[in-house]
């Protein structure tokens, strides 16, 4: 639980470092997502048994992303707001399926599922942030 804390942390003062830099703002919750997968080595954990949280996060905070992103352009922070709150709903659904195919294929293939509370709080957190970058990477060279 600690861990998972000092990390929520960490992310959190990183993000606000950067909130204005538009430019790097997508590179920073890439090497940020590399962080969480890289504080699970201490404990062990691999990094295929967090891969339908990874996923999950991908797909939730990807499309969620680009919600908000379009909201923005389309009606300013109100819409940012609105496209977040309906993509986080409709985005959690959409990932859930992703992410159980992703764990019943570990399960299928006999491989050694470690899913605990902090593997999947990691990859989650993982998976959002490497999403969220991806979208905001891509945002920013079409602005560019």
């Amino acid at each position: 639980m600690i861990s998972v804390l000092t990390l929520c942390t960490v992310i959190f003062a990183v993000g606000l470092f950067f909130v204005y830099d538009t430019k790097s703002i997508g590179y920073v919750l890439v090497a940020l997502s590399i962080l969480c997968l890289l504080s699970l080595v201490p404990f062990k954990i691999k990094i295929r048994s967090v891969k339908p949280d990874i996923v999950f996060g991908m797909i939730d905070n990807g499309i969620l992303a680009v919600m908000a992103v379009a909201g923005a352009e389309i009606a300013g922070v109100a819409g940012a707001v609105i496209g977040g709150v309906v993509g986080n709903a409709v985005t959690d659904g959409i990932a859930g399926i992703f992410e159980g195919r992703s764990a019943e294929k570990l399960r299928s293939k006999k491989i050694s599922e470690r899913r605990t509370i902090l593997s999947s709080a990691v990859g989650k957190m993982a998976g959002c942030l490497l999403g969220a970058g991806i979208v905001l990477i891509l945002a920013a060279l079409i602005k560019s």
